[in-house]
């Protein structure tokens, strides 16, 4: 069985699921994103990263209640699998090994 892989976009999608934990739903996401990391995102571009993590089996959703400011429409709660948690601590230790390889760096009296 081939090892699964996550793009960059993928991990950070991910790690917002585990993070905002019952407030992870796209629009929520979308805004951490910009308002985080100062990116801009499209909406359509999370939800379509957060089918391709369900399909993977990295998260789960559910439907949570209806709302009016939604107009009675029920928000998609998503949530992490242990799978998701296993393949977030696993790439969590690869970078920590990959930035263990870089010498330290003096600085130049800055």
């Amino acid at each position: 069985m081939p090892k699964e892989y996550l793009g960059e976009f993928e991990e950070l999608v991910l790690t917002l699921v585990a993070a905002l934990q019952e407030d992870a739903y796209g629009a929520a996401i979308t805004d951490e994103i910009e308002s985080r990391l100062k990116r801009g995102v499209n909406l359509s571009a999370v939800h379509v990263t957060l089918y391709r993590l369900q399909d993977k089996g990295l998260i789960k959703s559910s439907l949570g209640g209806a709302t009016n400011e939604r107009g009675g429409r029920r928000k998609r709660i998503y949530t992490i699998t242990s799978a998701g948690l296993a393949m977030l601590r696993a790439m969590k230790e690869a970078r920590i090994d990959l930035w263990k390889m870089i010498p330290q760096l003096k600085t130049s009296g800055v």
